[in-house]
């Protein structure tokens, strides 16, 4: 499972990488226009909705990035297969058409169905997709058909395979969304105990993109509580309304970027600056505009300690600020932006205690993640070995048509010598690793691959092996993958 969403997670790296230039992209557009969030200024329009463009289609980008990372030959076609499964799922369960095949009326739809373009949609149908693909992308048909083969049948299959899943969660989709409203009812009740439970669940839900039900509930008219509408009209109860927002501005604005810089002072001397600039990118955005998830999906499923952390630690904030009636709002995200903004509202009271909280809740985070990560050897981003010297020796560089074989070709001989074909299930990689999932009662001797020439080797469990190989491990792993393929 550790090393499943591991995969997961470096599939989403590719989407992750650009969301931090999209939330600043919006940021700046509403520092532009703070009063009409890009209605007033052309400029400031075409800022956040270019930014929104992706922030807003996160769904998709998952699908697509992890039906992709997670075939097994890392083609196109994969990706294709992943945004037919998520096309057909968004089209069978939109409200036009849950309304049409219900014959209920648009407005009566389940308010579900409105939000099922959700990151967890995403990934799901990202997994099922690179299943399917995986499963089908070799298979020949009868000679008649054998244009839709291979490649070409693994999105057919999909097609049918993803209107099941329509159907499952056209069953399962409003169970779920409508419990977690229900359960955002029955907290609301707590007052400052509410609003940190509310805070804990709400970071909790953001790998399944449910945290948009147990939101509706506490900052929409759900269940009578409207917090961002009261805060901003100016017409709920000082000192209570805002108490659901108020205690995110120390966790976006101090508490994440912290978490960012310990990460990178954590990553490796040699890897710090390849994932600097994520870092830093992804810490602006949460200071800035508040948008969250590309540093959150950079180490959620990396480091599921970590997260739950997070979790922990964003609820203490809510619950503090509540308790002591520190209190602001916002529009979009608990930014920099969005803070400032609130000083001119009547609602906020106290709003200057919370940069107090902040660099409190940035001291917890830095050293915690730095004590979690260093205790638990976490691999964070930055945290792979990495080896630049690897040049397999070779005891045969000529291949049978008397070419001469690339070191990566050798190298990946070698991993077959040492390890066995009929032992090697699955094959993937990460930046200087090769992770492969072997037989149970494999047995290898860790020297052999240093004698190779590799840096080392790591049995993390008996299914589970890791080659050290360096930054070429992507060639070395196309290599392996196709000597396996023809076997």
């Amino acid at each position: 499972m550790f090393n499943y969403l591991q995969r997961i997670g470096k599939s989403l790296m590719l989407p992750i990488a650009v969301l931090p230039a999209a939330a600043l992209l919006i940021g700046i557009g509403y520092w532009i226009d703070p009063s009409g969030m890009g209605q007033n200024n052309i400029i400031s329009a075409i800022l956040v909705k270019g930014g929104s463009a992706l922030i807003d289609n996160m769904g998709i980008l998952f699908a697509i990035s992890i039906s992709y990372g997670m075939s097994k030959d890392q083609n196109g076609a994969a990706a294709i297969t992943g945004l037919v499964g998520w096309l057909i799922v968004q089209t069978l369960l939109s409200p036009e058409t849950v309304s049409l095949m219900t014959g209920t009326e648009l407005s009566l739809i389940n308010p579900a169905f409105k939000k099922i373009d959700t990151q967890f949609i995403g990934i799901l149908i990202g997994i099922i997709s690179a299943s399917v693909y995986n499963k089908t992308y070799k298979v020949e048909l009868p000679k008649a058909l054998s244009f839709f083969s291979g490649r070409r049948l693994s999105s057919i299959v999909n097609a049918f395979v993803t209107i099941l899943i329509s159907a499952v969660l056209f069953l399962t989709w409003p169970i779920i969304f409508n419990f977690l409203v229900s359960f955002g009812e029955m907290i609301s009740g707590l007052g400052s105990i509410g609003a940190g439970l509310y805070g804990f669940f709400n970071r909790l839900l953001i790998p399944f993109g449910l945290h948009h039900a147990l939101n509706s509930v506490f900052w929409f008219d759900v269940a009578g509580i409207d917090d961002i509408a009261k805060f901003l009209n100016g017409v709920g109860t000082p000192g209570i309304t805002g108490i659901y927002m108020a205690g995110f501005f120390p966790i976006m604005m101090f508490g994440l970027p912290a978490a960012a810089l310990a990460m990178y002072h954590e990553a490796l001397p040699s890897q710090k600056a390849k994932v600097g600039g994520i870092f830093l990118a992804a810490g602006i955005a949460c200071f800035f505009t508040g948008v969250t998830e590309p540093l959150e999906f950079a180490f959620m499923f990396i480091a599921p300690v970590l997260f739950i952390i997070h979790a922990v630690l964003t609820g203490i904030s809510l619950f503090i600020a509540a308790s002591f009636q520190w209190i602001s709002g916002f529009s979009f995200s608990a930014g920099l932006v969005d803070y400032i903004l609130s000083f001119q509202n009547k609602m906020a009271v106290n709003k200057e205690m919370l940069l107090v909280l902040g660099l409190i809740m940035a001291i917890f985070y830095y050293f915690i993640f730095r004590f979690c990560i260093r205790k638990f050897n976490i691999k964070t981003l930055g945290r792979e070995e990495e080896d630049n010297s690897i040049d397999t020796p070779a005891t045969n560089t000529i291949d049978k048509n008397g070419e001469k074989k690339s070191k990566h070709l050798i190298s990946a001989e070698h991993i077959i010598r040492l390890v066995g074909e009929k032992n090697i299930i699955s094959v993937e990689n990460c930046a200087t690793r090769l992770r492969l999932i072997v037989s149970e009662d494999l047995v290898v001797d860790t020297r052999d691959f240093k004698d190779a020439g590799f840096a080392g080797s790591i049995r993390p469990n008996k299914k589970s092996l890791q080659i050290i190989v360096g930054p070429t491990v992507e060639f070395v792993c196309d290599e392996l993958k196709t000597l396996l393929e023809n076997r």
